[in-house]
Parts: C-alpha cells; structure tokens; sequence
C-alpha cells in the first residue's frame, strides 16, 4: 500500500528535535522558524512535556466520555486561568477543523439559523463546514458547496453590517489574525463593532485563534488586543504542542444539552496530560511575554531586508512580504541555511516559531535572509 498524495514535500526527514532546533536522519540540524504550521508552542521535546505524557501513559492513556475524566477539569480551571476566561465552558476534541465545526453546530443549534458569514482569504478547516467557510475553492468539493455561506471583504464593517441586518446570520467566523491568508491583524475597533452588531442582530461571533491564539500573538488570544469577549473561542494547533487537541470555548450564556456535542477521542487522558504540560510551561516560563518582546524584535531586525514590502502580524506570527516571489528564497533558507519558514501566496513568508525562541535566533534568521537576498539582488538585470 502507498501513501495518498496529499502534499509536496521536501526531501527532509525530521527524527529528532530539542526546543527550537530539528534534526534530520542525515544528522544536519536546522532552525525551526515554523513549528509545524504554529503547532509546537513551547518548543520541541520540552522535558516536562514528555514526563508528563510519559507518565499518564503509564497509568491509563485512553478512556471514553462516558466515564469522568478528571483531568479534563483540571485543563479547563487552568485554561480558563490563563486565558482569562474562567467563566467559559470548554469542550475538548481533536483538532481545529473540528473546534470550529462544532462552533458552528453550536451556534445554529441555539439561534436555529444556518447561514454564516466568512471573511474573503479566511482558512478554517478541511471538514464539510469548515470547508464551505474557507476562501479557497480548490479545496471545497460539490459535497461541502451546500452549506449557506457568505464570503464578505477582509474587514469589511459596512458589508457586515448590512448581512447581518437581515436577521438570519447564525454566526460570524473570523480569525484572530489571518494566517493562510496572508498575515492579516483586524484593528481593534473593527472586532469591537462586529461584536456588536452580532448582539444587535442575534448572530454569534466565533473567533478562530487556532493558529493565533495560545500566546503566539503576545496576548493568550489575539482579539484580546481589542478587549472583546466573544460568544464562541476555537483552539487547537499550539494546544497539544504537536498531540492532537483541539477546543471550543464557550460564553456562559450558552445552554447545553446531553448529545449537543460529542466525541469519541477528545479529552482523552493523554491529550489532557499533553495540554496540561503546555499550559505549565506556558505559565512558568512566561513565553505569551516571550513571544511578544521576541516578535517585537523580529519585526524590528526585518524592516531593514532588501526587498521588504511590509511587516504585518504581531508577537511571533508574522508575515514578510516582499516584492518579489519568494519560493526560491524559501528553498535557499532551507537547504543553504537550514532554517524551516512557511509562506502564505507567493510573496509573504510566513514566521510560526516556537514561542520559546529568543534573539539570537532571530538574529539567525535574519543573517540568514540577508545573504539569500543579496544574492538575489545579485542577479537582477540592471536598470
């Protein structure tokens, strides 16, 4: 049997990695300046981390939802500590796609309507629904085309506004910043407005910081720069620190119902343990304020770049665009430099750190794109 090709892939192979560095089976280490998509949080292998997993394996790794689980309290106490959010219901599953389908299930359970409102370059998943609420038709099949979705301008208030004045919106998605889509940050007054015209309207506002949230933009949560609470919070990625994990946080304001929502596998022993370890380290080693001094940094050291066209993004998710196509430099910071980057469209690369990472490491990167992109200015036709 052959594995279904899904993606194309670089010719590494990864078995070993310590915090922020990766090592390959050829025994070459390279910088990881994209943690697997925004997934490893507080670097990878951290020892407490792998005690912590190790050890609840060695108790019982698996049980199903219909026993009690108390470790599944105790991710929710401190979750709702850290975050901020002490009030909200948690519901543990598998992974982002997941968290935010069952958003979306929970807001069209409790106000009994079906259309959604998406934002125009969003990404929030590959599951039916989810896939409908992505801005990407080559990934949305005649199967997902059902669901009743309206794409609408990144950040346009006014288009907002006049959709959900109509009254039938179940719920508004919107990410806490963009990622796939570019690296994108709403201001602050914009998420403020769009929360109140969901209440005006009777729509819920779902806010998907699975890829920013878990301290990546120097807050816990992204929107918390625009000091909102949100009716419905999606977690994942940086959750388990690469275990499968993902989670719905939910305003008290919310009834539940038994059969509401359901899993087989989420908040299982060992995704508790893993998600307990990453809110220790998180909270012990103060990496929401790393990641905002780090990322403040990194943005400072990139302005400077050869053919730099803006810095967009906040504490370590950031986004470089620059006026060229960047797939060549992608390959040149990889194999010539060994440092992991990912990008978003041709000209952006987009930066996902472990949130662990301090200034000589940037310091790395950026050496590290100032070769590469002299070289390119190098072979430029004069003017």
């Amino acid at each position: 049997m052959n594995l279904f090709d899904v993606y194309p892939l670089f010719d590494i192979e990864p078995v070993k990695a310590i915090g922020s560095r990766i090592l390959d089976r050829e025994g070459s280490q390279y910088l990881d300046f994209y943690g697997g998509h925004a997934v490893i949080s507080i670097g990878h292998s951290h020892p407490h981390y792998v005690k912590s997993i190790s050890e609840q394996l060695s108790k019982i790794a698996f049980y199903s939802n219909s026993v009690v689980i108390g470790l599944q309290e105790e991710v929710a106490e401190k979750l709702g500590r850290l975050s901020g959010y002490p009030d909200y219901s948690l519901f543990l599953c598998n992974s982002g796609a997941e968290a935010n389908e069952n958003a979306l299930k929970l807001a069209s359970f409790t106000n009994k309507r079906s259309k959604v409102i998406a934002f125009k370059h969003a990404f929030h998943g590959r599951t039916s629904g989810t896939v409908a609420c992505t801005d990407n038709p080559s990934i949305v099949s005649p199967y997902n085309a059902h669901h009743e979705v309206e794409f609408i301008n990144r950040f346009d208030l006014e288009a907002a506004g006049v959709s959900l004045a109509k009254g039938d919106v179940s719920a508004v998605i919107i990410e806490g910043i963009q990622g796939v889509g570019g690296i994108y940050v709403p201001e602050p007054l914009f998420l403020k407005e769009l929360l109140a015209l969901c209440k005006q309207n009777g729509s819920f506002l779902i806010l998907d910081e699975i890829q920013s949230g878990y301290g990546r933009s120097g807050k816990f949560f992204a929107h918390q720069f625009a000091d909102i609470r949100p009716d419905i919070i999606t977690v994942a990625k940086g959750m388990g620190n690469g275990f499968p994990l993902g989670g719905v946080l939910i305003n008290p304001d919310f009834k539940a119902w038994h059969g509401m929502l359901g899993t087989t596998f989420g908040g299982n022993h060992l995704a508790c343990a893993a998600a307990l370890a990453v809110l220790d380290v998180i909270e012990e080693e103060d990496l929401v304020e790393n990641a905002s001094v780090t990322g403040k940094y990194l943005a400072e050291r990139s302005k400077n770049l050869p053919g730099i066209k803006e810095i967009r993004g906040m504490g370590l998710m950031i986004g470089l665009e620059f006026d060229f196509d960047i797939t060549e430099l992608r390959k040149k910071l990889l194999f010539t430099h060994k440092v992991f980057t990912g990008y978003s469209g041709k000209n952006t690369l987009r930066l996902l750190p472990p949130l662990c990472i301090n200034n000589k490491d940037v310091d790395i990167l950026i050496d590290a794109l100032e070769v590469s992109l002299e070289n390119e200015k190098q072979k430029l036709p004069a003017i």
